[in-house]
């Protein structure tokens, strides 16, 4: 049943384990597309990044597993759509945490963070709460959700976990506004919900550097049971959009520049 807990005790990390063995799991090739000022590393920071690196224990980031790579729009604009590279430790079965960025490549800028939680915990939430948490049924089952690198049953195994689940997202770099640093204000981010919202250009885009097809990840994905979406999710669509107003006057519902 989608609201079990159980729904989502899949062996996922068994499967993702596989992802060590690949050559590249699908990374490194999506730039960042923002430019931001500041002096090249000295030979001291990189002698001091090693160091760290050998000497020092990283247990958060060691327990990111799993690499998704979707899109997302800003609460009330749906037309503002940008690509999101999520980086996720699974924390428990009912609790996904993930950091995202605007490429998969070292200087990757950091952009926010989502977390993902199960239909049980999400009917929790007071009323209020929920209008900010999106569900991730069409996501998943549009094909526009992907796990790069990984063998197609593991990736499948992680979108029947996933499909149920219901996110909360908000960004700190709009990178897509054309920020050379992390500006303005936080803003709320949501997910699609239905086929002709999000931009197909920007999916053709996508699938032409990872080498898929997202048509053909929906078929691969036609015997995943599609949940109901439980009552308070994607608020937006009933017109209940929560947002931050941002003091520095950014108007983060329009392209950078526009009116």
């Amino acid at each position: 049943m989608p609201g079990d807990p159980s729904a989502m005790r899949i062996p996922v990390a068994s499967l993702l384990a596989a992802c060590a063995l690949l050559a590249s799991c699908g990374g490194s090739n999506t730039a960042s597309g923002t430019s931001s000022p500041g002096a090249a590393k000295e030979a001291s920071t990189r002698a001091l990044e090693a160091g760290a690196s050998a000497l020092q224990d990283k247990p958060p980031i060691e327990a990111i597993n799993a690499y998704l790579d979707g899109f997302h729009f800003y609460s009330g604009s749906p037309q503002m759509q940008m690509e999101a590279h999520h980086y996720c430790a699974v924390l428990n079965e009912e609790l996904i945490q993930c950091v995202i960025y605007d490429g998969n490549v070292k200087d990757a800028k950091l952009m926010g963070v989502e977390y993902i939680v199960s239909e049980r915990l999400f009917k929790t939430l007071p009323e209020p709460e929920k209008a900010l948490w999106h569900s991730h049924v069409h996501e998943v089952k549009s094909g526009q959700l992907i796990a790069p690198g990984i063998p197609q049953a593991a990736e499948h195994a992680l979108m029947t976990k996933l499909v149920g689940t219901y996110g909360k997202t908000f960004h700190t770099w709009h990178t897509d506004q054309d920020k050379q640093l992390p500006t303005g204000i936080p803003q709320v981010m949501m997910g699609f919900t239905a086929d002709g919202q999000v931009d197909a250009a920007m999916v053709g885009e996508r699938d032409k550097r990872f080498g898929i097809a997202t048509a053909d990840k929906k078929k691969q994905r036609e015997d995943i049971v599609a949940p109901a979406i439980a009552d308070g999710a994607d608020a937006w669509q009933q017109g209940r959009v929560v947002q931050l107003a941002d003091p520095t006057g950014t108007q983060h519902g329009q392209p950078a520049g526009g009116k």
